[in-house]
């Protein structure tokens, strides 16, 4: 597993040995960003469910100011320090704007003061009947000051997801048990 894109293109990625995490493919994180376009350039970020931190090192490669990873399994949290430690090489300079919170994410407080521009969820499959519902509710009043913002969220093709207040853009991928993304906003 590889950094797709930007100046950090090519850097190989650590990810805890197991079944502990289920990284982004480099080809679903090579569309999304390229869905992304010019947004990412200047924009903070939340990795939710960070993993690796695929999401967001990606997005720091191709521009992002900085961002949260959110993480509550410690070997996760060392991967993702690793990586971004690996990233942040490849730029040629440290990337002071960027935090790793070891914090489950369903109840993590988001910071008052640096609302997300992009918001990357990646959560385990098997808990997204359970967690969506949580997390659109505690990201709606966290995002309410950058009506722009983006939710990302990876699940399964057979997956759908229609939270009250938030409107689906668009998905990327297809087919059952193939991971897709839908792309959300406030409506």
């Amino acid at each position: 597993m590889r950094i797709s894109g930007g100046t950090a293109r090519g850097i190989p990625l650590v990810v805890p040995k197991g079944s502990l995490v289920r990284p982004a493919t480099d080809g679903m994180r090579q569309a999304v960003f390229s869905s992304l376009g010019g947004r990412v350039a200047g924009a903070v970020f939340w990795d939710l469910f960070a993993g690796s931190g695929a999401y967001g090192l990606e997005a720091l490669s191709r521009g992002a100011a900085g961002g949260i990873f959110v993480e509550r399994n410690a070997k996760a949290v060392a991967c993702v320090k690793q990586n971004l430690a690996a990233v942040s090489r490849s730029l040629g300079r440290e990337v002071a704007a960027v935090e790793v919170a070891t914090a489950d994410a369903l109840t993590w407080t988001p910071p008052a003061d640096a609302a997300a521009d992009l918001v990357f969820i990646d959560p385990p499959y098997e808990t997204i009947p359970q967690a969506a519902p949580v997390l659109f509710a505690r990201l709606a009043p966290a995002l309410a000051v950058k009506p722009e913002a983006l939710v990302l969220f990876e699940m399964p093709g057979e997956v759908e997801l229609s939270p009250s207040g938030w409107t689906c853009l668009k998905r990327l991928g297809r087919g059952t048990r193939q991971p897709t993304i839908a792309f959300f906003r406030q409506a």
